[in-house]
Parts: structure tokens; C-alpha cells; sequence
């Protein structure tokens, strides 16, 4: 009998093991690895989307264009207050800062042009005319052009163009006509001379020499992933990173081939993606989450984290030298419009 009770005593004693081991884990898990530390209010706005953020380091200064209010916001990175507003502004997309040039090139879509202030005192200064519904850009520092998709869907053409901006002239150069008739974002190469986009229309990649005029090859995303908006490129290690919203998902390529390396579920809706070299992560902003994405090695990709965002909150940001992520935020029936920051996490 004293041997049975021993022997009792001692799995009951075991038994408890895993309930005291199952606490040190969550003890000693990592932090998320976006924390919200403040948000700026931005009350008065209408419902509408935002569309893209640039940023000023040298000068603390954050900008962002307010596409459905006609108004590009300039937000001191010091103090995250709003410090100064265009207004108005004719539908802008995406924005370019020259602190060589002290200009600002900020793409208005539904005046067709792309348009250049002074940085320092926000007056106008000249425009480019382009065709309508111009949205995104990708710039050029070496040639100081930049490429700014136009065209397609609003203008009523069966095609879209890429056109080339000299903004050193502040003039058109070329087209760069894609025949279809929805392209979506767009990134260089730095090594050489391409130019990928995505050209949503044919849920696929398209991919240029850009002293050319015509495409060289269209690469398909995986059977049953549509609508690639978002796209950014690790050249290193020779990874295009593009989000599809249909269904959310992060989608590798290989820029040298366009094979899939991986597919990875993402959240929806996404118009903003960061890759962050430094630290191997991906951000990608979208309806209602943060999703950040860590890059194991080239050919893997693991999601670390769903970070509670807002509604169409899908315009954000990473700046490496302020340790933060901004996430703008729209106007939502009572809740006003915001700028949610973020301290990253190691």
C-alpha cells in the first residue's frame, strides 16, 4: 500500500508539470513588433481613402496625400503634429520629395498632371501635364527621372502608359505604353536597367528595360491570386515582393526568372507594402491590420505578427532612422480620420 502511494504521489506531482510549463513561453515571447505609441488627429476630413506617405528625415517632416479631400498633409516627425496643409489639391496619389532640388512632385489624378511646389515654402511652382487618372511613381535618383502610371481604366483606353518625367526640366520625356488597361504600382532596379510593374488587369508582373519602350516579358501570379496592387523589391537576394488582395496574399518572385518562391496569406486589401533590409521584415497595410512578414532567407517567409490597424487603413510607411511606422487611417462614420504611429520593435 505505501509503494501504490508513492507511486500516486509521484504522477500527481508530473501531472502538474505541464500546467507550471505552459506559463514560461508566454512569459518569454518577444513583443509584437509594432507598438502604437500616438496617433494625430485629422478631424474634419469626409470619408474618402488616403494614398501614400513620403518622408523628409533630415527635416523631421512627414507627408501625406488625402486623395478623396484634395489635400497633401505635412506633419513635424518631432512632436507627430500636423504642421502644415496643401489645400486644395486635385485627387493626390502619390508624392515625391527632392531635398536636392527642395521640390515637391505631387501626382493629382483628376487634373492629369503631376505637379511641383517648393518644399520650403509649398508654393506652386510649375506642372507636367499627363493623362488622366495618374497614380503611382517610382523614382530614378541617378537620372532624376521619374515613372508615373497614367492612364488606362479612366481614361477609356484599352492601354495604360508609364511615362517618363524629367524632373530636373520638369517635363514629359516619352509613354511607355502597357496594353492593358489597369497597372498598378512600380519599382526599378538599381543594378541595371529594368523596370517590373504590376499590371493588375492581368494579375501579373511586367517587366522592361526602361530605355525601352515596350515589355519584355509578363510573368502570371499562382492559379486563383488576383489584383496585385502593392510591390516592393529585395535586389540582393533577387526577390520582387508583390500583395495581391484577391485573396490576400504575399506573393515572391524571382526577378531574374519570375518563378514563385512563395505565397504566403496576407490581409486584405492591401495599397502599401515596406520592405525594411535591415531587419528582413515586411509590412503590409491593409483593411483593418498591419501584417509584418519576416524574411528567414531568401526562399521562406513566416508572418510574426497581425497588428490591429483601421478601417481602409491601407497607406503606411516605415522610416528606418525614426524607428517608427505611420499608418493612415481614414474617417469612418464617428470615428475621425488619424495617423496611428508606431514604435518598431526589434
Amino acid at each position: 500500500m505505501k509503494t501504490l502511494l508513492k507511486f500516486l504521489a509521484v504522477i500527481s506531482f508530473v501531472a502538474i508539470l505541464p500546467c507550471q510549463a505552459q506559463d514560461k513561453p508566454a512569459a518569454s515571447q518577444k513583443a509584437p513588433p509594432l507598438k502604437l505609441v500616438q496617433t494625430i488627429p485629422l478631424p474634419g476630413l469626409k470619408e474618402g481613402d488616403f494614398d501614400h506617405f513620403t518622408s523628409d528625415p533630415d527635416n523631421h517632416r512627414l507627408f501625406l496625400t488625402g486623395e478623396e479631400n484634395d489635400k497633401v498633409f505635412v506633419f513635424d516627425t518631432r512632436t507627430n503634429k500636423l504642421i502644415h496643409t496643401l489645400d486644395p489639391t486635385t485627387s493626390p496619389h502619390a508624392i515625391l520629395y527632392r531635398k536636392d532640388a527642395n521640390k515637391l512632385f505631387i501626382v493629382e489624378g483628376d487634373d492629369s498632371v503631376v505637379r511641383v511646389y517648393d518644399s520650403n515654402t509649398y508654393k506652386k511652382l510649375s506642372e507636367i501635364k499627363l493623362t488622366v487618372d495618374a497614380d503611382s511613381i517610382a523614382y530614378d535618383p541617378a537620372t532624376k527621372y521619374v515613372y508615373v502610371v497614367n492612364g488606362g481604366r479612366a481614361a477609356k483606353t484599352p492601354f495604360s502608359l508609364i511615362s517618363v518625367v524629367d524632373t530636373e526640366q520638369s517635363k514629359k520625356l516619352r509613354d511607355i505604353r502597357i496594353e492593358n488597361e489597369h497597372v498598378e504600382a512600380v519599382v526599378l532596379e538599381k543594378s541595371g536597367p529594368r523596370l517590373f510593374c504590376n499590371i493588375t488587369g492581368l494579375n501579373a508582373v511586367g517587366v522592361m528595360d526602361r530605355t525601352q519602350s515596350s515589355l519584355q516579358s509578363t510573368w502570371p501570379l499562382p492559379a486563383g491570386i488576383e489584383q496585385n496592387m502593392a510591390m516592393a523589391f529585395d535586389e540582393p537576394n533577387h526577390r520582387l515582393l508583390i500583395a495581391a488582395r484577391k485573396p490576400g496574399t504575399l506573393v515572391v518572385m524571382d526577378s531574374d526568372n519570375g518563378k514563385v518562391i512563395a505565397s504566403v496569406p496576407s490581409v486584405g486589401m492591401v495599397d502599401d507594402m515596406t520592405f525594411d533590409p535591415g531587419q528582413k521584415r515586411i509590412y503590409l497595410a491593409g483593411d483593418q491590420y498591419v501584417d509584418v512578414f519576416e524574411q528567414k532567407d531568401a526562399d521562406h517567409y513566416v508572418r510574426i505578427a497581425h497588428v490591429p490597424g483601421g478601417f481602409r487603413a491601407k497607406t503606411g510607411i516605415l522610416i528606418p532612422e525614426l524607428n517608427r511606422y505611420y499608418l493612415a487611417a481614414p474617417k469612418h462614420g464617428t470615428k475621425e480620420a488619424e495617423v496611428r504611429v508606431y514604435e518598431v520593435k526589434p
